[in-house]
């Protein structure tokens, strides 16, 4: 794999940015700056769609993923990312089968799948001791495996987004309306949640299990107060999640901080919410959800 590390090296001895010159630094950089924009079209769908709970399950089902991986002698990362788009998938064909309402079918899959890895855990040490750097994240210990599967997914969530923005968004609006006009609902809905699982992944390696839903959720709620259009409201979300998550990183690292980089990049994030709250007024509601407008 190319080392695209040596990219930072102009700006690696400019304050505060010394902190980037080891090499771990500058991979945690790059991993950073390839999952943020995923995290943040994925979140903007999140947001329009009401699907921040369906994230949670998502990130839950690692402890699951961890134990299985063991269990089969398989790697985990293979055996976690597995469970999660079956878990995605499993979520979306229960939603358009039964008459439960979505948030307690989400909420019996979250309890199966959190039960089955907690389960496991208490019973095997070593899936507990796996499950450490899922549990709590760490975006320094990236290597070239992760670094590639990122771009890879980059690719893929961008392609996606660029075949069926509008129509996820016509799907947040009213999904019946949406299908009547020839949106392919269950087609982008397994798509969807597939793009979901997989991000929710890839997200619990910066800010592990517990902050997943925010890292998705803060920067698309952000954008979406200060953008008035759906347009806007994706260049807004991308650019929010790039900075809170190199702003994270280096502060993380000064020695006045000290603290871990997931939590600071969401604590970043959070504050660009509580900001943006005031701001909301001068750009009107911008896109209306299915939801509120019930």
């Amino acid at each position: 794999m190319p080392d695209f590390t040596s990219l930072f090296d102009s700006f690696a001895s400019l304050p505060p940015f010394e902190c980037l010159q080891p090499r771990f630094m500058r991979q945690a950089l790059l991993g950073l700056l390839l999952l943020a924009p995923i995290t943040a079209v994925t979140g903007v769908q999140v947001v329009n769609l009401g699907m921040a709970f369906f994230a949670d399950a998502i990130s839950h089902s690692i402890f699951a993923g961890v134990s299985l991986g063991l269990l089969l002698a398989m790697d985990p990362r293979w055996s976690t990312i597995g469970l999660a788009l079956l878990i995605g998938v499993g979520i979306t064909a229960c939603k358009r089968r039964v008459t439960l309402s979505s948030d307690s079918i989400i909420g019996v899959f979250f309890a199966g799948v959190t039960a089955f890895g907690l389960a496991a855990a208490s019973r095997e040490k070593a899936v507990a001791r796996n499950a450490q750097s899922f549990l709590y994240g760490d975006i320094l210990t990236l290597g070239g495996w992760e670094i590639s599967l990122l771009l890879l997914a980059l690719v893929a969530v961008f392609a996606f987004q660029l075949i069926g923005y509008n129509r996820l968004l016509y799907l947040g609006l009213d999904p019946v309306v949406a299908g009547a006009h020839g949106v392919e609902v269950g087609t982008y809905q397994y798509a969807f949640a597939v793009f979901l699982a997989l991000t929710s992944v890839l997200a619990v390696w910066t800010v592990g299990v517990f902050l997943v839903s925010a890292l998705l959720v803060l920067p698309a709620a952000t954008a979406r107060n200060l953008s008035g259009s759906a347009g806007g409201m994706f260049w807004w979300a991308l650019a929010l999640s790039w900075i809170a998550s190199v702003s994270g990183l280096v502060v993380s690292a000064q020695r006045w901080a000290g603290t871990a980089t997931g939590p600071t990049i969401v604590l970043i994030a959070a504050l660009f919410f509580i900001i943006s709250v005031p701001l909301r007024g001068w750009h009107g509601r911008g896109v209306v959800t299915h939801r509120e407008r019930k």
